[in-house]
């Protein structure tokens, strides 16, 4: 299958990471030509320069961008009018990284109290190629080219914060998008970074409506719901300049030792590649036991992921069991309980263990068991105990016997809800808790 120039190091490195060797990172002469990923073009915006501004959340370039989806009206452009953002973010490691999303600047009116808000899409999952990213699925929100399939599905979400009048910042998050890097999948702190640090982009954005007056509030789902719930706990430390009216985590993967095991095996076990391939390029101390385990199917499957859109991966990796990846014939369940340096890293991925700034919605629905229920549920309980005022909302679903629909269910079902809520915070109105009868709670 075909793999953009540029990236074909990164995958290479991602292979050589397996093996235990030492990956140079990509600069920004290796960027400097067009980058083809699956037959797509990725637009030179999307190559970082070689140095970044020092301040978190400065703007590196922006220009505008065509949705795809829009319609003329006397006000303007419906939806709104949007444009394409590079801003600067940190990294886990600490260090300096270039992070691609898109303003949208709404035509509607908002109509509730104070200032137009601005809100924050963290992206569900959307994969590892750079064409994956979410701000080029509002300009082409299906690909299908026959080598790659993606689905820009966050659009509905961004559609419909815009109605409201709610301007919307999408991060693509570190790497997915931004050519010079592999996309650190699921991981927290890079996460978190890009989510807060992208309001601080749309804010100095000279077209934008929003100013630091504006209240700011986090929506994410799946992936994006990790991402927005650790923004909401690192805010305080990292970004207290951003302060949070409201934040919806919907199935947040909280603890990725469990979401390992509901991921394996099911219709989108293709993200296990993604994740070993985040967490190889973050975690050098990784790499011998990638060396001890996987074997070249494992590595083969990392490099080819490397490039992969969600539909891409429902296609060819979808009941994978991650045995078929090992040396030994271990899952990586199996593995992770095996190895205490794995067991350490993933412990440092978990969500729930700091007091989240502002009012706080968690939903999940109560048979997912691709991003499990229960780990979901357990980091509302963990806020609760450490005072934060949560609202947390059990999605009852039936089992419809596939994991996939039992996780992207409660999407659909309480987006609604989820908007509602939120503008609502934006609006200046007081939240609730139900921490007191969680116990009693799915």
């Amino acid at each position: 299958m075909p793999v953009r120039p540029t990236l074909l190091a990164a995958a290479t490195a991602a292979v050589a990471l397996a093996l235990g060797a030492q990956a140079v990172p990509a600069t920004a002469a290796d960027v400097s030509a067009s980058v083809v990923s699956r037959g797509v073009e990725i637009p030179e915006f999307y190559n970082p320069p070689s140095t970044l501004p020092e301040a978190d959340g400065a703007l590196v370039r922006s220009e505008p961008l065509r949705l795809a989806l829009s319609l003329p009206s006397l006000g303007g452009p419906l939806p709104g009018r949007a444009t394409r953002l590079m801003y600067k973010s940190t990294d886990a490691g600490g260090g300096p990284v270039a992070v691609t999303g898109a303003y949208i600047e709404p035509t509607a009116q908002w109509r509730g109290d104070g200032p137009r808000p601005l809100v924050v899409v963290a992206p569900g999952t959307m994969g590892q190629g750079d064409q994956c990213a979410a701000s080029m699925g509002l300009e082409h929100p299906l690909r299908l080219n026959g080598e790659t399939v993606s689905v820009g599905y966050e659009d509905l979400s961004v559609y419909r914060l815009l109605a409201r009048g709610v301007a919307v910042v999408v991060t693509d998050y570190v790497g997915l998008g931004a050519t010079d890097r592999l996309h650190t999948y699921v991981n927290r702190v890079d996460g978190a970074h890009a989510v807060l640090d992208a309001v601080r982009a749309a804010r100095s954005l000279a077209s934008a409506s929003v100013t630091d007056d504006s209240p700011v509030g986090l929506f994410g789902y799946s992936q994006g719901g990790g991402a927005a719930a650790a923004a909401a706990e690192l805010q305080s430390s990292y970004a207290p300049d951003v302060e949070l009216a409201g934040t919806y985590s919907g199935a947040p993967p909280a603890d990725l030792t469990e979401v390992t095991a509901g991921i394996d095996g099911s219709d989108l076990a293709g993200a296990l590649g993604w994740s070993l391939n985040g967490f190889l390029q973050t975690e050098p101390a990784l790499r011998p036991i990638a060396d001890r385990y996987l074997n070249q199917a494992g590595r083969e499957a990392l490099a080819d992921l490397s490039t992969a859109c969600v539909g891409d991966a429902l296609f060819g990796y979808a009941y994978r069991r991650s045995s078929s990846w090992t040396t030994t014939g271990q899952s990586l369940g199996d593995i992770i309980k095996a190895e205490p340096t794995l067991q350490a890293f993933l412990a440092k991925q978990r969500i729930g263990t700091k007091k989240p700034a502002g009012p706080v919605r968690v939903a999940t629905g109560v048979n997912d068991n691709l991003v499990p229920h229960g780990q979901a549920r357990r980091m509302a309980a963990d806020w609760c105990a450490l005072g934060g005022k949560v609202s947390y909302d059990p999605v009852l679903l039936p089992s419809v016997g596939n994991a996939l629909l039992n996780h992207f269910g409660p999407l659909l079902s309480d987006q609604g809800d989820a908007i509602s809520w939120l503008t609502d915070r934006l609006s200046g109105e007081p939240a609730g808790s139900n921490c007191r009868v969680l116990p009693l709670l799915p």
